[in-house]
């Protein structure tokens, strides 16, 4: 028998035998874990860089959280996102237990000039929380949400999910707009815009922000609110991540009926047009308490599609059926779920909705209006595949997030009405190329009546894009960057290149 692997097996029954709760054993022998002489990371640029034996065993001492490398237990699965056609290995993965890890990590990766991601719930379709040979930082050990309801805030750790946040302030009969899924990282979505069932009552996510406390490039940590650091409170709010990395939020909340009338009104894939007009014609007008998509999807396997309005009513009781009763009217309705609902059980119905087993590729952008030739190019050019799922959809805009100046935040989309974005799926093995085609080819048809883009969807393929959907803030936005990340460190991203950089 191998006397080292004998040795260690031998260790670590006794550390297990020895500390009560498996937990406790898993730290120590983690504490136990040996380095190897050298790793080699990749930088910002893409060149190979050494990491020695004394550095990598300096950071996992300065750290409370982990330290990960290839091979070791948790390595795996935190390298992974959501997405399972993206298959990273990042050099290390440092799991932070707090703001000091988070500026420790920062201050490594500086140092060498590491390719950065920043991981929250692995919602990133394009896999921008993960990277190959530089380090990833992951938040999932800085989880959980404080409510103080007398002030209606809420105090939220930087790697928690959505889910954290609803089930604690929806506790307490307040709540704030928080997606659509509840594993969807808090920093994600609220750092770069934050749509939601609540968006169009009060306002995107990151209207709501009213503090942030902040790790930059510099490994610094800052407040960032009005009164503190004000530039950087408005950057952060629809910057992304492009400042560095948030440690903690202010939320502020809103007095909400925990029952929402909710539910999907569904309609044969032939009736599309006359759905999607009369979407277009409802949605518009409706009422901020009234929030609406549309989705049109076509499953693999050669089964029957639709077209499915989901609807969300958080207003008076008394009001939901007339509200709700034009909605029956787009069509001939095959099926009508509206009723009565739990919200934060409802902000978990589509948790298991997302394929996630082989691949995604998603197109989307912004409009101001759905006339008739986009409606036509949207549907006539939806071709369902048995090999592959594909959805078209419209999330809805409007009410609240249109009535914020472009310019209060970073964010500046505030034109839109809704969101058409299309997707493709396709199962483990097979070859993604033509699915992600059509995509592309599909909405080609559609982007001429887009006005931009959602960059939480992370479909932006040039600067020069990424640069004008800022739109008359991209000026202050480098400005910024300049000040808080001159290097570009953190690039993964909607990335606001600093006026110095050429990589």
């Amino acid at each position: 028998m191998n006397r080292r692997l004998f040795l260690s097996s031998t260790l670590s029954a006794a550390v297990a035998a020895a500390i009560p709760g498996t937990a406790n054993a898993n730290a120590l022998l983690y504490k136990l874990m040996t380095l190897p002489s050298s790793v080699v990371g990749r930088t910002g640029s893409g060149d190979e860089v050494s990491i020695e034996e004394v550095a990598l065993n300096e950071l996992k001492a300065a750290l409370r959280g982990q330290l990960l490398l290839s091979g070791n237990d948790g390595y795996d699965k935190a390298r992974h996102v959501l997405n399972p056609s993206i298959d990273k290995h990042p050099a290390l993965i440092v799991r932070p237990s707090g703001a000091a890890d988070v500026a420790t990590a920062i201050t490594f990766a500086r140092e060498r000039n590491l390719i950065v991601a920043v991981k929250c719930g692995g919602h990133s379709m394009s896999g921008k929380s993960t990277c190959d040979g530089g380090m990833q930082i992951d938040l999932s050990m800085m989880r959980g949400a404080r409510i103080d309801r007398g002030n209606k805030r809420a105090w939220v750790a930087g790697g928690s999910l959505l889910g954290d946040l609803d089930h604690e302030s929806m506790s307490q009969g307040l709540v704030t707009t928080a997606g659509t899924v509840s594993h969807t990282g808090v920093g994600g979505l609220s750092l770069g815009g934050g749509f939601g069932r609540l968006a169009r009552r009060y306002g995107l996510a990151l209207d709501n922000i009213k503090s942030v406390d902040i790790v930059t490039a510099d490994g610094v940590l800052r407040h960032a609110s009005p009164d503190e650091n004000p530039d950087l409170y408005w950057g952060v709010r629809g910057g992304g991540g492009n400042f560095g990395i948030v440690t903690a939020f202010e939320f502020g909340l809103h007095e909400m009926d925990r029952t929402v009338i909710a539910g999907d009104v569904v309609f044969s894939l032939d009736q599309a047009k006359d759905v999607i007009r009369g979407y277009a014609d409802y949605s518009q007008g409706a009422p901020d308490e009234l929030s609406l998509d549309l989705i049109m999807a076509a499953p693999p396997g050669g089964e029957p599609g639709a077209v499915v309005v989901h609807a969300v009513y958080s207003g008076d009781h008394a009001k939901a059926d007339d509200v709700l009763a034009p909605i029956a009217k787009f069509g001939k309705p095959i099926a009508n779920t509206l009723g009565p609902r739990d919200y934060v059980a409802l902000q978990r119905a589509w948790d298991n909705s997302d394929p996630r087993h082989g691949g995604d590729y998603l197109k989307s952008g912004f409009v101001k209006e759905i006339d008739n030739a986009q409606v036509n190019a949207i549907v006539d050019g939806f071709e369902a595949d048995p090999s592959r799922s594909t959805t078209f959809f419209y999330q809805q805009s409007g009410g609240a997030i249109n009535r914020v100046h472009e310019a209060a935040t970073a964010f500046p989309n505030r034109d839109a009405v809704n969101a058409p974005t299309a997707v493709v799926s396709w199962n483990e093995g097979a070859n993604p190329e033509s699915h992600i085609q059509y995509i592309r080819s599909y909405f080609a048809t559609i982007e001429k009546f887009t006005s931009g883009f959602y960059t939480n969807t992370g479909d932006y393929e040039t600067q020069a894009s990424v640069n004008s959907n800022y739109r008359g803030n991209y000026t202050r936005l480098v400005k910024l960057k300049d000040q808080y990340d001159p290097g570009n460190l953190f690039k993964l991203n909607a990335n606001i290149r600093p006026s110095t950089a050429h990589g």
